[in-house]
C-alpha cells in the first residue's frame, strides 16, 4: 500500500465552511416530525394547500414542447434562445423602450437571476475601470445574502447603504440617500427593482425618481436585480417601473432578471442578463463591444445555457393568449400573498398582540420583515415548530388558510412572553 501523501488543502488553507443558514433551516424543518410544523423560511411560492404550484400556463407550454416534432436537445447559442432574450428585454424595459429601438441593449440568457448577477459581477470586475470610477459595490442593508458572495468571489469590494428602518419597519430613505451621496463618485449600486428581499419594503415612485437624480448626479452605476416582476403587485409594468425610469433617465446600467418566481421555474434556472448602453451616437457600437466580451465570459463559464426553461418562458412570452393567461396566473399568486398579509395582520390585531402590525400589509412581495427578535424566532421554532430566518423574515407564501391563525396565536404568545 502506498504511503499517504499530505493533502494540498490543509485546514489552515481550506477551513470547514459554515452551513448555509437558509438551507440549514430547511433541513431542520424537514427533520421536524411535528404535525403542526410551519415553513415560513422557503423563498418559493406555495398554494393554499402548502404545495408547490405548477402554473397552468406552464403546463400548456410543456405540452407544446412535448408535442413539437422538431423539438431536440441541441446546444443553444452562447447568448441563449433569442426568442426568449428578445421578449425578456421587452418585458423588463417595455416593448416601446427607446433603448430597444436604438439597439443599445445586449441580452444574454443566464442561469436564472443568480447566474445573471454573476455574469454582471464578472464583467464589472474585468472591465469597470474608467478613470475616477469606484469599483465598490453598494448593497442595501439588509440584502439577499448571496449578493455578498457573488461579488466578493470575483474580487469586487463591497459596502452597504442603510435601507430598513427597524423603528418604522419601513424604508430608511434619508439614510439611504445620505450614504449614496457620500459614496465615492462612480460607485456600483445594487438595487432591488421590486419586492425587496428580504424586507418587502420598496421605495415609492417619487422616491425612485429622487434616487435616479441622486445616482445621476454622483455618476453611480446602477445594477438592478429583478426577481419578482409581476409577482409583487400582479402588474408587470408597475413592477418594472424603477428600471424603466432609470433607462428613460439615460443611465448606462445592468439588469439581472430571474424567471424562477414569476414562472415557477425554480429548478429550471431560467433568467436573462441585460446590458443597456446610455444614449449616445456610438451607443450601438458600445453595446456590440460589450456583447462580444460577455459572450467570451459566458463561453468560459457555461458555454451554452439550458434549453427547457428557456423554451417554456419563450413560448408563453411570444403567444398573446398564453401571455394573458400568465398574467392571470401572476395575479393568482400575488393576490394570495396579499390576502395572507391581510389575514395575518388582522388576526394579530384582533388578538391585541403588543406592537404595531401595519407593516405586514405595507410591505410587498414574498417576504415580510416581521420585527420579531432572534430569541422570539428561536422560541417560535422550539415551542411551536414555526420556522423562519433568525432575523424575523418570513415567506408569506408559507401561510395558508389552515395555519395563519395558528401562526398568529403563536406569535402573540411569544411576543407577550418575551417583552
Amino acid at each position: 500500500m502506498a504511503s499517504a501523501l499530505p493533502t494540498s488543502f490543509p485546514a489552515e488553507v481550506v477551513p470547514q465552511a459554515p452551513e448555509d443558514p437558509l438551507f440549514g433551516l430547511m433541513a431542520a424543518y424537514r427533520a421536524d416530525t411535528s404535525p403542526n410544523k410551519v415553513d415560513l423560511g422557503i423563498g418559493a411560492y406555495r398554494d393554499d394547500n402548502a404545495k408547490p404550484w405548477v402554473l397552468p400556463v406552464v403546463k400548456k407550454a410543456d405540452e407544446i414542447i412535448r408535442n413539437d416534432p422538431e423539438a431536440n436537445h441541441e446546444y443553444l447559442p452562447i447568448a441563449g434562445l433569442a426568442a426568449l432574450t428578445s421578449k425578456a428585454a421587452e418585458l423588463v424595459l417595455g416593448a416601446s423602450s427607446p433603448a430597444l429601438a436604438e439597439k443599445r441593449v445586449a441580452s444574454f440568457q443566464a442561469i436564472s437571476g443568480t447566474g445573471a448577477l454573476h455574469l454582471g459581477a464578472l464583467f464589472l470586475a474585468k472591465f469597470y475601470k474608467i478613470a475616477g470610477a469606484n469599483r465598490t459595490v453598494y448593497f442595501s442593508s439588509p440584502t439577499w445574502a448571496n449578493h455578498h458572495q457573488i461579488f466578493t468571489n470575483v474580487g469586487l469590494p463591497i459596502a452597504s447603504y442603510p435601507y430598513f428602518d427597524k423603528a418604522t419597519r419601513g424604508l430608511d430613505f434619508e439614510g439611504m440617500k445620505a450614504a449614496l451621496r457620500d459614496a465615492p463618485e462612480g460607485s456600483i449600486v445594487l438595487l432591488h427593482a421590486c419586492a425587496h428581499n428580504p424586507t418587502g419594503v420598496d421605495p415609492s415612485p417619487e422616491q425612485w425618481a429622487e434616487l435616479a437624480a441622486l445616482l445621476k448626479e454622483k455618476r453611480h452605476f446602477p445594477f438592478f436585480d429583478t426577481a419578482y416582476q409581476g409577482f409583487a403587485s400582479g402588474d408587470l409594468d408597475r413592477d418594472a417601473g424603477a428600471i424603466r425610469l432609470f433607462v428613460e433617465a439615460g443611465f448606462e446600467l445592468i439588469v439581472a432578471q430571474s424567471f424562477a418566481k414569476n414562472f415557477g421555474l425554480y429548478g429550471e434556472r431560467a433568467g436573462c442578463f441585460h446590458y443597456v448602453a446610455a444614449p449616445s451616437p456610438d451607443a450601438a457600437e458600445t453595446k456590440t463591444r460589450v456583447a462580444s466580451q460577455l459572450a467570451i465570459l459566458q463561453r468560459s463559464e457555461i458555454s451554452n445555457p439550458p434549453i427547457y426553461g428557456a423554451k417554456v418562458a419563450s413560448i408563453i412570452l411570444n403567444d398573446p393568449a398564453l401571455f394573458a393567461e400568465w398574467q392571470d396566473n401572476l395575479r393568482t399568486m400575488s393576490g394570495r400573498i396579499i390576502d395572507m398579509r391581510k389575514q395575518l395582520r388582522g388576526k394579530l390585531e384582533e388578538l391585541g398582540t403588543p406592537g404595531t402590525w401595519n407593516h405586514i400589509t405595507n410591505q410587498i412581495g414574498m417576504f415580510s420583515f416581521t420585527g420579531l427578535t432572534e430569541p422570539q424566532v428561536l422560541k417560535l421554532r422550539e415551542d411551536y415548530h414555526i420556522y423562519m430566518t433568525k432575523n424575523g423574515r418570513i415567506s408569506m407564501a408559507g401561510l395558508n388558510s389552515r395555519n395563519v391563525e395558528y401562526v398568529a396565536k403563536a406569535v402573540d404568545k411569544v411576543v407577550r412572553e418575551t417583552q
